[in-house]
């Protein structure tokens, strides 16, 4: 790799308006940057943000047209499908040497970059993911939230070796990238990219020093539910392209388990990183988004559609 190299980073609109401004205003005032390039897809549902483009003369507003989900628009399968049309656009369009996922809800650290391109010479590694903490102050509910869908990746942890890392904060070496081309070139899912890459024995790579903080809009269960259960099916429908029929109907079978292991997990993971009774306090919230997570989940083993 190059002693210097480009990177590219992708910016998943979600939702957009103020946050993606602040976003590349973020990265515009990063310390010491290696060549960057800055890819902002957008379809017309989100056209507002080209008004941004002349404070960022520098930033590519990728424009992706009409798109029409399989699902309504203002449901959130047709969002999650639009969410994953944009990051397929970007990757496709980008061509720096590393190339890097966030989203607008993720704010870097200033030094982001800088350590981005030093880990990738430390490691030798073609994937890295990085750190995601809540941005503070939270509500109990946004603070839920983070933990449920987040909460393995906040610190403190040992960098190392993983078997998961978020494409809210998200790196592939060119390399890694035109591997799994085939995968994502119409629909960008991390699962099916990084079994693949596991598969070919790749290692993913998490790291404590690549650091974003979350933040999204306040949060309402009417809202999350929802989500929670679109989300969660559509991850089970994407795990069913790559296990058994035998796997499948095991988890179908242990799925009233599942929901009670993960409110025991998340425990301990938030115990661990000394957030024990602030979790408690989140538990009822916990029980009640977890359960529609698994719902759907489990919908999607069943259905093995999105």
């Amino acid at each position: 790799m190059n002693p210097d190299p480009k990177v590219s980073i992708v910016l998943t609109v979600v939702e957009g308006g103020t946050y993606v401004r602040d976003l590349l205003r973020d990265v515009a005032s990063f310390e010491n940057p290696p060549p960057l390039e800055v890819i902002v897809p957008y379809d017309d549902s989100i056209a507002d943000i080209v008004a941004y483009a002349g404070e960022f003369p520098d930033v590519t507003f990728l424009p992706l047209g009409r798109i029409v989900p399989k699902r309504p628009i203002t449901s959130e399968a047709g969002k999650h499908e639009l969410f994953d049309r944009r990051r397929a656009a970007g990757l496709a369009a980008a061509t720096g040497d590393i190339i890097s996922i966030l989203e607008d809800r993720g704010r870097p650290q200033k030094d982001w970059a800088r350590v981005l391109v030093r880990l990738y010479a430390e490691t030798g590694k073609n994937v890295i993911g990085g750190a995601i903490e809540c941005k503070e102050p939270a509500s109990l509910l946004n603070w839920t939230y983070y933990v449920t869908d987040f909460g393995r990746y906040g610190r403190p942890f040992e960098s190392g070796p993983v078997d998961w890392v978020s494409d809210v904060n998200l790196s592939y070496s060119r390399k890694a990238l035109e591997e799994t081309r085939h995968l994502w070139k119409d629909r960008y899912h991390e699962p099916l990219v990084h079994g693949h890459l596991m598969d070919k024995g790749e290692t993913l790579w998490l790291s404590n020093e690549l650091v974003v903080f979350h933040e999204r809009s306040p949060c309402t269960l009417s809202a999350l539910i929802p989500e929670r259960f679109q989300w969660g099916r559509l991850f089970g429908q994407i795990r069913t392209r790559t296990m058994s029929e035998g796997e499948r109907r095991k988890l179908i079978l242990m799925s009233p388990l599942i929901a009670p292991l993960l409110w025991v997990r998340h425990g301990l993971t938030q115990t661990a990183k000394g957030r024990g009774l602030r979790y408690l306090g989140a538990l009822p919230y916990t029980m009640i988004l977890t359960t529609f997570w698994v719902a759907g989940e489990v919908w999607g083993y069943i259905t093995k559609k999105p």
